[in-house]
């Protein structure tokens, strides 16, 4: 995860405030509270120093964060570096609880906190809204073929013809959504003003709350089978590692788009590019990939059917500012003698 440097534009938070001033701790005593990455605005650092000694990690890099750890009561992880136990290891007995700013955990080894009994905090549901906004707009960049068409633009192949360019249709087509929890909702709910014609979903369990959104619970390949567009929207686990694969784009329709906005592991990237190259599916819009940061010089990027941008889910102003001030709720509540707001386990 990386912030854009928007520090001039973006005001404290009343909330951050607040959580601040309701922090009552033993007299005389400031937790050491480390935040590890210097790329957030000056102001909400200050805050925190009214009643917490806090350092901030000068860099983002691992090597530095470890640096840093030794001596922590209270840690706001900030990257999304492997958080495991070589870093509990040498923050020492003192540290009490780490709140991430991301709701998936995929890079956390939860199990390690568990033996150690250090709290675990998250940002779920505040990545809600801007992820599925992003997730729409890849659907129709992808769909309507913006890139392919703003290359057909730079190399002067601009024809006038009527079935130039043709895209996939969004109203009255058939929409999968891997994953229907708070962000695969919230897509739902963003659709429903595109007349689309079915709803599917797929994932452990059937949920509740489908039935508002008239979606309708299938398996896994009978989603790649019907589904003219397919969000994927679950936690990278074992289960889902390299779920979509070969034989999966070859269930697919030729022409249905893929949308991922969950993490790149779920997707076998040589096997996606293969199968945009192929004909195999129509496109594919990308919010996450497989290294991050991906090299320019990746096969996905030679691609005109594929749309990628670089993890910006939960880049806006409101969502760094929500994540972080959810953040250090649940460090500083801890160390209150609470519990973390928002915990993971």
């Amino acid at each position: 995860m990386r912030f854009s440097p928007v520090r001039s534009f973006i005001h404290l938070p009343k909330m951050l405030e607040a959580v601040v001033q309701e922090s009552h701790f033993p007299a005389n005593h400031r937790p050491k509270l480390l935040v590890t990455c210097s790329d957030v605005p000056v102001s909400y650092i200050e805050t925190l120093r009214r009643k917490c000694d806090v350092t901030v990690c000068p860099g983002s890099n691992r090597d530095e964060i470890l640096r840093a750890t030794p001596g922590a009561e209270g840690i706001l992880w900030l990257t999304a570096d492997r958080l495991d136990d070589a870093v509990l290891d040498l923050a020492g007995p003192q540290l009490k609880v780490v709140s991430t700013l991301t709701s998936g955990m995929d890079y956390v080894n939860a199990e390690a906190f568990r033996k150690r009994k250090i709290a675990l905090g998250h940002t779920p549901k505040v990545v809600n809204n801007p992820v599925a906004d992003i997730a729409v707009g890849l659907m129709i960049a992808a769909a309507r073929r913006f890139h392919e068409g703003r290359m057909k633009i730079l190399n002067s192949d601009w024809e006038a013809t009527p079935q130039w360019m043709l895209g996939q249709d969004v109203t009255g087509s058939t929409v999968g959504i891997v994953g229907f929890g708070g962000i695969g909702q919230t897509i739902a709910r963003r659709l429903q003003g595109f007349d689309i014609g079915r709803l599917l979903y797929t994932g452990r369990t059937k949920k509740p709350e489908a039935e508002r959104f008239a979606a309708e619970y299938v398996s896994f390949d009978n989603l790649l089978q019907e589904s003219d567009f397919i969000f994927i929207v679950c936690p990278l686990t074992n289960e889902t590692n390299k779920l979509f694969n070969s034989d999966a784009f070859k269930k697919m329709k030729p022409t249905s788009v893929m949308i991922n906005v969950a993490r790149g592991g779920i997707v076998d990237q040589p096997a996606l590019v293969e199968a945009l190259k192929t004909g195999t599916i129509f496109a594919a819009g990308l919010d996450v990939m497989t290294p991050e940061p991906l090299p320019p010089n990746d096969p996905i990027m030679s691609l005109s059917n594929c749309i990628v941008v670089p993890h910006l889910g939960t880049a806006t102003r409101k969502s760094l500012e929500d994540m972080f001030c959810i953040a250090a709720r649940n460090v500083l509540s801890v160390l209150a003698g609470g519990q973390s707001v928002n915990p993971f386990i």
